[in-house]
């Protein structure tokens, strides 16, 4: 399993994944002396295609990649997406349109701020490797269990996102969530102050529960 490295090889992966209604994408980093933590990983699957991106090597323009969350034909499906879209709004791309699973698995009945890997063993009876989730991911090279930790994020995330949308639709919840993942989107919400970011939400956006499974 080799990281995409080059700009060249972003930039294919891209162009394969660009007709796909969605993609899932997940980041690894590594919270340092400054409060922005350093991006370290970035990966990113549709239902045919995987792929880890190393943002640390030289060289790397992560725009094919930036260009792809910009895009709104595609869904941008994140587990607990707020630290990760921190870091992309640093990076001048804000992911339109968003489909959190964290907040879709609390409107399907799974409890507010359902876990992971849990969601996945309840969704898709896959049991997740936490083996490496406690790692130095700015290290390299990257070992291979490293990365066949990072890829199941997505993998898995691919698998859960038409489950998790198809249960919501058959309830009769999907056109309110899909409403309410549209407030993702708000840029106060990734404030590099948390407690203005916090303050400038338009309450009326979100529900209670709804921010408390954001938060």
């Amino acid at each position: 399993m080799t990281p995409i490295t080059t700009t060249e090889a972003l930039a294919e992966f891209c162009a394969r994944v660009a007709t796909a209604p969605f993609i899932t994408v997940d980041t690894e980093f590594m919270r340092e002396t400054t409060y922005w933590p350093r991006l370290c990983l970035i990966q990113a699957a549709s239902a045919e295609h995987a792929a880890i991106i190393d943002p640390m090597a030289e060289g790397l323009d992560l725009e094919p990649f930036l260009d792809l969350l910009r895009d709104e034909k595609i869904v941008k499906v994140f587990h607990a997406c707020r630290q990760d879209v921190e870091i992309f709004v640093r990076l001048g791309a804000m992911p339109k349109p968003m489909f959190d699973t964290q907040v879709a698995a609390m409107a399907a009945g799974f409890g507010e701020q359902v876990a992971y890997d849990s969601l996945v063993r309840q969704t898709l009876r896959i049991e997740v490797d936490k083996g490496s989730r406690f790692t130095d991911w700015a290290r390299r090279p990257l070992s291979e269990s490293q990365l066949v930790y990072a890829l199941g994020d997505v993998t898995h995330l691919a698998a859960l996102y038409p489950k998790l949308r198809d249960r919501l639709e058959k309830e009769g919840r999907l056109d309110w969530v899909m409403s309410e993942m549209a407030a993702l989107t708000e840029p106060a919400i990734y404030d590099t102050n948390p407690e203005n970011a916090w303050k400038r939400l338009k309450p009326k956006k979100f529900s209670a529960k709804y921010l408390a499974a954001f938060k």
